[in-house]
């Protein structure tokens, strides 16, 4: 959750879910923790100044960036702004939550410009790993920010189109005052792989699977649930979905416009009857979390389908912090069955490519937009020491570096009082004044 704001109005971009470890985890470390079904931003700061704030605007539909606004919608009600497609995976979220307001939620396409109350906010297309994600130009009368919100440099998306430099090398002669920057991969050298690399890697091995094939992967990347089925169609198998959040991506996927009409899902309660040589499943749980789809045939306990010896299963997917003992109890369980089990991170195929900006990503935006001020955001602190490490190597005059909560004032109050200030993540704090 990003909070900008300018002459007595706020703007609030985003507003996300973290990702939690499991259960069982939290409760070895401490006994008596609590759990919550949402864990996300503290809105009490805005909440008190609603009538503020002008709209909610959202970058695209992964979870962290809108995955708690049915939550704090509600004690807000002002406008939303999102892409058709981001708007309707939010209108499915509002309806499986049991809430049936009249949501006002505003459709906007990219490269459109909108004046929201003080601010001129404008949608630029960028890469990431589902339909239409969005950057922001936001200007007021004392500057503009650009906030890139999820991102990578990707020439060859398997949804949507390749990244445009035009769009951000314009922005030299704009005078971008910040670029508030995505710091996910700022440790990690050279480029980020391109989506379509998956293609090569996942494909090499489906090929050569001899029984049922099952691949785990986050239910929102998009791109990669299009490859797996073109993929499995290349090679006569038949897929079925696993999980709920997959068939709700698809479903949304086919509304918009988003899914080729020549690829075809098979309902999982056929898949149990084909021979395994024709069955490639894509499964929730890549994180090792209880009751999804993987977890259950990794168990045998799924109604579907039963995993024999010699089946292979492959995590399309990192492992998220926190989620180590979760993923590797999942591992064992498939490998005392004499399953075959292939991880992104000791793979030598590329069977996972990250939505998320490398260090020379990160490098060649600088030299694109050449903003005054650099503000990392998105991941722990040594990620955004990184970040602003390569800004101030690419010639960014000023880094603001910050922990949850912090208020950056990005420029000087004029004689009517205005401010420009803009938050990293808000975090949960019981500290009121913060």
């Amino acid at each position: 959750m990003n909070l900008y704001g300018h002459s007595q109005s706020w703007l609030m971009v985003d507003c996300g879910a973290t990702f939690q470890s499991p259960l069982e985890q939290r409760l070895d470390k401490d006994p008596h923790a609590k759990v919550y079904d949402v864990v996300a931003a503290d809105p009490a700061f805005i909440e008190a100044r609603r009538d503020q704030l002008c709209a909610i605007v959202l970058t695209h539909a992964h979870e962290d960036h809108i995955g708690a606004v049915t939550e704090i919608w509600p004690s807000l009600g002002c406008p939303i702004y999102a892409t058709p497609f981001t708007a309707e995976v939010l209108r499915r979220k509002f309806y499986q939550k049991q809430r049936f307001e009249n949501l006002p939620i505003i459709e906007v396409q990219t490269n459109q410009t909108l004046d929201i109350g003080p601010f001129t906010v404008t949608w630029l297309a960028i890469t990431h790993s589902l339909p239409e994600p969005q950057a922001l130009k936001i200007t007021t009368a004392v500057g503009s920010v650009f906030h890139t919100a999820d991102w990578k440099i990707d020439k060859q998306p398997v949804v949507g189109k390749p990244f445009d430099p035009s769009t951000f090398i314009a922005m030299q002669k704009q005078k971008i005052l910040a670029m508030v920057c995505d710091s996910t991969n700022a440790l990690k050298p050279g480029f980020s792989t391109s989506e379509k690399a998956c293609e090569k890697g996942l494909g090499s091995i489906i090929s050569r699977a001899k029984g049922r094939v099952v691949v785990s992967c986050f239910a929102s990347n998009l791109a990669r649930l299009i490859t797996l089925v073109k993929i499995a169609k290349a090679n006569g198998r038949y897929v079925a979905l696993f999980g709920r959040s997959l068939e709700n991506m698809v479903s949304v996927a086919r509304r918009c416009g988003y899914w080729p009409d020549d690829l075809s899902i098979t309902h999982s309660r056929h898949i149990g009857y084909l021979p395994p040589h024709e069955v490639l499943i894509i499964a929730t749980g890549s994180q090792g979390e209880p009751r999804t789809g993987l977890n259950k045939l990794a168990t045998n306990m799924h109604r579907d389908c039963e995993l024999e010896s010699g089946d292979t299963v492959i995590f399309s997917s990192i492992v998220i912090p926190g989620n180590e003992k979760p993923i590797e109890k999942l591992v064992n369980a498939l490998r005392n069955r004499e399953i075959e089990v292939y991880q992104s991170h000791a793979c030598e195929e590329v069977i996972h490519a990250t939505g998320h900006p490398n260090q020379g990503d990160l490098a060649t935006m600088y030299d694109y937009v050449k903003p005054n001020i650099a503000i990392p955001t998105h991941g722990e602190a040594q990620h955004m020491q990184a970040n602003a490490n390569i800004a101030q190597k690419q010639g960014v005059p000023k880094q603001l570096l910050g922990s949850n909560g912090d208020l950056f004032v990005m420029a000087p109050q004029v004689q009517m009082k205005r401010k420009f200030v803009a938050t990293s993540r808000i975090a949960i704090s019981k500290d009121k004044d913060r």
